[in-house]
């Protein structure tokens, strides 16, 4: 077994080729060997059966001894001209009454044949030759003395050295064809499979031509058979998501690269501005409380990143449980309170008393804090930002919206994006830039849906997430 599968493809598929053909060719070649030798056996079954007929038919007009004498006289004229045909009569007493001049058939053989087996054919070896021949015990017309008809039995044998000499050379030059053929079929077969498996040979090749630099290389599909270009298909697609997982993790290593150089660079300096000549100790804590903050927002940032890595790659499991979402937005509304009071802002609560979903609580509040912050931060002073939740059969909705900037369009495709800012002044400021994406990764994992939308100086997000059944009561 381990052999065979280090065995190439295209030799496993010739050998199976090879024998399939080979076990045809020798089923044919048996069968036709088997007509042909029933052939012959039907030819002289048909002669013998006729003479052993034919001296049943005289038996029955022999009435006495002296009929009998006679009856040999006229069984040997009736053979003259049938070269290879031996007939024997036996009396009862077992002694040869007539026998043509090759039959020395042993007369206990015949009688053995003729009470065991009548009129079926058996093959009688004398010397270098060999009979096909028929025995029977036939009555004639003669009364022995207690008036029962006296019984003889006949040998009708003919020698098949003839058939059997070329049925040797039948089968030898039969089998030397089928040896040839089984040669043949696999050579011819090692050229079909080699012919028919090129496509894979391609494909080999094209795949070579992939590297990291040449992910978006795809296997052609058009000209391969239809098995194989299933197989393109799949290895096309496959492809195609490590170009994509390629190009998220060179930007993900830009974006990451991009953000961290501002604050490093920052501390660098202005810890280099403050060795280069002694300070006082109010000077250097103003410096340490600087470079704390930076090193809290650089902390945040990782811890974020990190948090999206992990959603893309699938290892976020959250851990389900039933969440009102009402008191979750009532508890985010006090959180928030203060820095919508710095902005005169309004925070307004639309829901049914308990909107429940099965969901991980702690990710999920973190989703709707960060929409909520993004809102707060992005309204016009003294407007309001609204949150709405409606329940259905099959899904909750969430709708956060602010009265502000509108966005524009090509921005709408980008506002998940990580570190994607709008107002690129606002590129120091408090948040990350990962935000959104991570409330989009957390509302994906819950298998829900996120989306955004802005027109007339009114920006929404709109969430879906899937209704279960609540497993606990909700207490309040």
């Amino acid at each position: 077994m381990r052999a065979l599968s280090r065995t190439s493809l295209t030799q496993r598929l010739t050998l199976m080729f090879a024998l399939a053909a080979s076990s045809v060719l020798l089923v044919l070649g048996f069968v036709i060997a088997a007509s042909v030798e029933q052939h012959f056996e039907d030819l002289d079954m048909e002669v013998l059966s006729g003479k052993m007929e034919l001296t049943r038919q005289a038996l029955r007009t022999m009435t006495s001894h002296e009929a009998l004498t006679q009856f040999t006289h006229q069984l040997a004229q009736s053979l003259v001209g049938h070269p290879g045909l031996e007939v024997m009569v036996i009396d009862a007493d077992h002694s040869v009454v007539f026998a043509t001049g090759n039959a020395h058939f042993s007369p206990e053989v015949v009688v053995s044949q003729a009470t065991r087996a009548p009129g079926r054919p058996a093959f009688w070896a004398l010397g270098s030759h060999t009979y096909r021949g028929l025995a029977a015990h036939i009555p004639t017309a003669a009364l022995d003395s207690s008036g029962s008809p006296v019984k003889v039995y006949v040998a009708v044998a003919t020698d098949i050295a003839q058939h059997t000499t070329y049925l040797r050379a039948f089968l030898k030059t039969l089998w030397l064809f089928v040896a040839a053929a089984v040669a043949l079929t696999g050579v011819l077969g090692w050229a079909a499979v080699r012919r028919g498996l090129m496509p894979l040979r391609t494909m080999r090749e094209q795949a070579q031509v992939v590297t990291a630099q040449q992910l978006s290389h795809r296997l052609p599909v058009q000209h391969m058979p239809v098995e194989l270009a299933e197989l393109a298909q799949s290895l096309n697609d496959m492809l195609a998501r490590l170009d994509e997982a390629f190009t998220r993790l060179s930007d993900f290593s830009s974006d990451i690269a991009h953000e961290l150089r501002t604050p490093v660079s920052n501390l660098m300096t202005q810890t280099q501005v403050v060795l280069s000549r002694p300070r006082d100790v109010a000077e250097y804590r103003s410096v340490l409380e600087s470079n704390a903050e930076e090193l809290e927002r650089m902390a945040r940032m990782i811890s974020d990143m990190l948090l999206l890595a992990k959603a893309e790659n699938g290892l976020v499991v959250p851990a389900r449980e039933t969440v009102d979402l009402a008191r979750e937005v009532r508890a985010l509304f006090e959180y928030y309170e203060a820095v919508a009071d710095e902005k005169n802002l309004q925070l307004s609560l639309s829901a049914p008393s308990a909107v429940p979903v099965l969901a991980d609580r702690l990710m999920l509040r973190r989703a709707l804090g960060n929409l909520l912050s993004n809102a707060i931060r992005h309204a016009n002073p003294d407007s309001c930002v609204r949150v709405t939740l409606a329940q259905a059969s099959e899904e909750v909705t969430v709708t956060v919206e602010n009265v502000g900037d509108t966005i524009a369009p090509e921005f709408l495709e980008r506002i998940f994006d990580r570190f994607f800012r709008v107002d690129p002044s606002r590129q120091h400021g408090d948040g990350t830039g990962l935000g959104l994406a991570i409330a989009k990764s957390i509302i994906v994992g819950h298998g829900g849906t996120i989306l955004a939308t802005s027109s007339g100086a009114v920006t929404k997000f709109t969430i879906k997430l899937p209704v279960t059944p609540m497993l606990t009561p909700l207490t309040h």
